[in-house]
């Protein structure tokens, strides 16, 4: 099984899962032409991708979903609000509607080989979801866009092998930085998005002997660094109440614009 960042920020994201037989996206929020760069880099093409699994309708999660869709002819999964939200959407031009297949939340559905199972998620969006994949007792999952978390995330998230995880900015130099007034408190809000130490806070909950590697993704260009995500979130973990220390995992930030290593997880 195989997990990699193609694209992972505030201005973008698409995130390649996958096994020998099954290949997935999750999010084409950047250009078609990215997307296919990325999964020639990943020895793919978009004739190869089974399924894209849509977590919501914000543009940075699907701008390139209507060029890759409608020349490859992929099956998008997504929730029936996120679904009725994209077709509202312009500029992504028209996609086959007999593309879409609706899920429910924490329904699992299977794409070849890999198990496929969405959480609910607390973000501005119609009906947001992250998602949990398997591929027999392997598991990773696909969580940002959550402003909170609490004991249903927390239980979703257990027992992954591998984890792409939110951390989207640093509360100060959001809070002394350019946004307004209205999206500071967007983003800080219950449905905004994780901040560095929040994401170590939850990341002190998950981590098990057996969790290969974390990924730190979504990060905002405005309002954080990679330096800074990846040290404040060790920090929330060394300083947690859990019996590990930072280094004792593989933590990683994803590229806001490269691919990330491609993790593979055995």
């Amino acid at each position: 099984m195989r997990l990699c960042s193609i694209a992972s920020g505030s201005s973008g994201n698409c995130i390649y899962v996958g096994s020998e037989a099954a290949h997935l996206l999750v999010d084409v929020g950047i250009s078609g032409k990215r997307i296919e760069k990325g999964l020639r880099e990943l020895g793919l093409t978009g004739k190869d991708i089974d399924g894209i699994l849509i977590t919501h309708e914000h543009a940075d999660h699907i701008q390139g979903l209507g060029v890759i869709a409608r020349k490859f002819e992929i099956p998008v999964y997504a929730t029936e609000g996120t679904i009725r939200a994209i077709k509202d959407c312009e500029g992504l031009g028209k996609v086959d509607g007999e593309l879409f297949q609706t899920i429910q939340e924490d329904r699992k559905f299977t794409i070849k080989d890999l198990t496929v199972n969405s959480m609910r998620i607390s973000h501005d969006a119609a009906q947001p979801v992250g998602y949990r994949i398997a591929y027999g007792s392997k598991k990773v999952a696909v969580c940002t866009d959550l402003g909170v978390y609490n004991e249903y995330t927390v239980e979703c998230l257990k027992g992954m092998d591998a984890l792409l995880l939110e951390a989207n900015h640093d509360v100060n130099m959001l809070q002394v930085g350019p946004y307004p007034y209205y999206l500071k408190q967007r983003i800080l809000g219950d449905r905004g998005h994780l901040s560095n130490e929040n994401a170590g806070r939850l990341l002190s909950r998950i981590l098990h002997d057996e969790l290969q590697t974390v990924l730190l993704g979504h990060l905002s260009k405005e309002n954080n660094l990679p330096e800074l995500a990846f040290e404040s979130v060790r920090m929330e973990i060394n300083m947690g109440d859990n019996p590990y220390a930072a280094g004792d995992f593989d933590i990683r930030v994803a590229g806001r614009s490269e691919l990330s290593p491609v993790i593979h997880i055995s």
